[in-house]
């Protein structure tokens, strides 16, 4: 069970305010009073996914109609990593848990949203930096622990272009940005996050071959959400994340619902 205490404590400070915010209620959320984002993309065949081996698009197809069954359903496949996504800690560290057993309150947490799309624009190899989170902090104050931290490089722009997504040379290398590996040791070791996002296929860079940051954030058994959308219609701090992935008993992850609420 969720603690409420736990949804009521102090908010950072949003970018325009000098004093805290007052975290939204459960009753606020329900009924509208408060801004709600979805972080997510709606499964269809046309995302994005891994141009890795073994990796595949989703796929959905009609079992019955209501005009000929009187009941409309389907069915669908999809790779746990596809779309708006949680990898679980144990998507690359041994003996972390797997996305069934992550605990509800570690998927609540303060929101940071740290914006990097003027130097991605320039580079499209951009990693999000150390000094990129200092400079966070000197505006926001700390990173609270147990946040989920995003990096916001403004790549959802391509999310309807799979080629220009997943950015593709000649030789195979994929160019799109991610976290550098100083960015993830700084978040798990110094500011205890409970996970890092981004707005692109993978939270390591494109031209990645060893995944280090993913081997640095699920071996500290905190996890990451990929291909997050609308991040640059939620505030860079005062925010909560709430994300509801898919329960798939020993599962490395799947597809989320993720969600912000702000005032």
């Amino acid at each position: 069970m969720i603690s409420c205490q736990r949804l009521f404590l102090p908010l950072c400070l949003l970018a325009s305010c000098t004093t805290p915010q007052t975290p939204p209620t459960l009753a606020e959320i329900a009924s509208g009073q408060v801004e709600v984002v979805d972080l997510g993309y709606a499964l269809n065949e046309q995302n994005p996914y891994w141009p890795g081996e073994g990796s595949s698009p989703f796929h959905f197809e009609i079992l019955a109609t209501l005009e000929a069954d009187g009941v409309y359903s389907g069915a669908f496949s999809t790779p746990e990593h596809l779309g708006t996504h949680l990898d679980a800690p144990n998507h690359f560290a041994a003996g972390q848990p797997s996305v069934d057993q992550i605990r509800l309150e570690d998927l609540i947490a303060p929101l940071v949203v740290v914006d990097i799309q003027e130097a991605c624009r320039a580079n499209p190899d951009y990693r999000l930096s150390r000094e990129d989170l200092e400079s966070w902090e000197e505006q926001h104050g700390p990173i609270p622990s147990g946040s989920v931290v995003f990096g916001l490089t403004g790549w959802g722009q391509y999310w309807d272009d799979y080629d220009r997504y997943k950015n593709q040379d000649a030789s195979g290398q994929l160019h799109f940005p991610g976290f550098s590996e100083e960015a993830a040791l700084f978040l798990v070791e110094e500011r205890e996050v409970k996970g890092i996002g981004i707005d692109t296929l993978s939270v390591d860079y494109g031209l990645s071959t060893d995944f280090s940051v993913h081997h640095i954030v699920n071996g500290d058994a905190a996890y990451h959400i990929e291909n997050a959308a609308n991040l640059d219609k939620v505030p860079l701090s005062g925010a909560w994340v709430m994300i509801a992935p898919v329960k798939i008993e020993k599962g490395s992850g799947g597809p989320a619902r993720v969600w912000v609420v702000f005032r």
